[in-house]
């Protein structure tokens, strides 16, 4: 890869140089913080320890290790398939499965799972890490995922997701009541500057996005939602929830510190996808049952009452 040269701005002076780069780069800071302990970064010309803090004017120049590819191994793991033709298919994806490898998560994947289920037949186009993957769902959140099993498929199905004309439709059961039924969070979603980790609402390096909300019931302390999603960006639903102050109950990472930790994640739920078939124009709609730990949390919150 090339070397990267960073000038140190004031508003980083002082900062140790692991955290200042985790900001300045895509880089992790656990995985800035490997490079400098190889002695791979330096700052002026020297080499620079991993507790250094940088001032402004500093020079920092190091070149990033190539990336090691990855290997997906089919696996015979069951599947939930909602659909399935020559083109797509479309899986119910359980909560707790990853959608594809990474690190820490090589196996027990969607796509190894697809690999085994598929053979051969997945499109390409994201490469031998992702082949099939058109969209993603979080980890901990589950519902419908459509996979394409050519390029033509994955092209024509990506068009749509581009042009907001791919349907997308979650449940969801957020924190605290609402004034109107329902509304709309338009707000940009980018990085976030204090944790390469998360997203937030930005308005510098971001995305649009627009989302969709309907109240279904309510209790005053929860309230059960459905989403559409006009965008698609990372952890969109999330993010614009506990924007507006309505963090989705269970949600680790954007939700309050007391939240429900009984829930083991996000109550969020794909219930509904809809597009047009690649292939031979057909509109096709389909939906997924609320798993059951979803309907547990409605029904201990007396929740549910469409």
């Amino acid at each position: 890869m090339d070397e990267i040269i960073i000038t140190v701005s004031d508003g980083f002076s002082g900062q140790r140089i692991d955290k200042a780069l985790s900001v300045l780069t895509d880089f992790t800071r656990s995985h800035i913080q490997r490079i400098l302990e190889n002695g791979e970064v330096t700052v002026n010309g020297k080499t620079a320890s991993k507790g250094l803090k940088v001032a402004a004017g500093d020079e920092i120049r190091f070149t990033p290790p190539e990336p090691v590819e990855i290997e997906a191994k089919p696996e015979n793991i069951p599947l939930d398939v909602v659909y399935e033709d020559s083109d797509l298919l479309v899986v119910n994806k359980p909560r707790g499965m990853v959608v594809h490898p990474a690190a820490g998560n090589y196996n027990g994947t969607l796509v190894n799972a697809l690999l085994y289920h598929c053979g051969d037949s997945l499109s390409g186009i994201n490469g031998v890490i992702r082949p099939g993957i058109v969209h993603r769902i979080d980890k901990d959140t589950s519902g419908l995922l459509i996979v394409a099993k050519n390029d033509f498929a994955h092209e024509r199905l990506a068009e749509q997701i581009k042009e907001h004309s791919f349907k997308r439709q979650y449940r969801a059961v957020v924190h605290g009541g609402f004034k109107e039924p329902n509304g709309t969070v338009n707000a940009p979603i980018g990085r976030s500057p204090k944790d390469r980790k998360k997203m937030c609402v930005t308005e510098k390096n971001s995305r649009s996005a627009v989302s969709h909300y309907e109240v279904l019931d309510s209790n005053g302390k929860f309230s059960y939602i459905r989403v559409t999603l006009e965008t698609g960006r990372t952890h969109q639903i999330r993010v614009h929830m506990s924007h507006i102050g309505h963090p989705v109950a269970g949600d680790p990472v954007y939700g309050p510190k007391n939240g429900v930790t009984s829930l083991g994640g996000q109550c969020l739920h794909a219930g509904l996808i809809g597009f047009v078939h690649p292939r031979d124009g057909r509109y096709i709609e389909l939906e997924a049952d609320l798993p059951d730990y979803f309907t547990s949390f409605l029904k201990s919150q007396s929740l549910g009452n469409e």
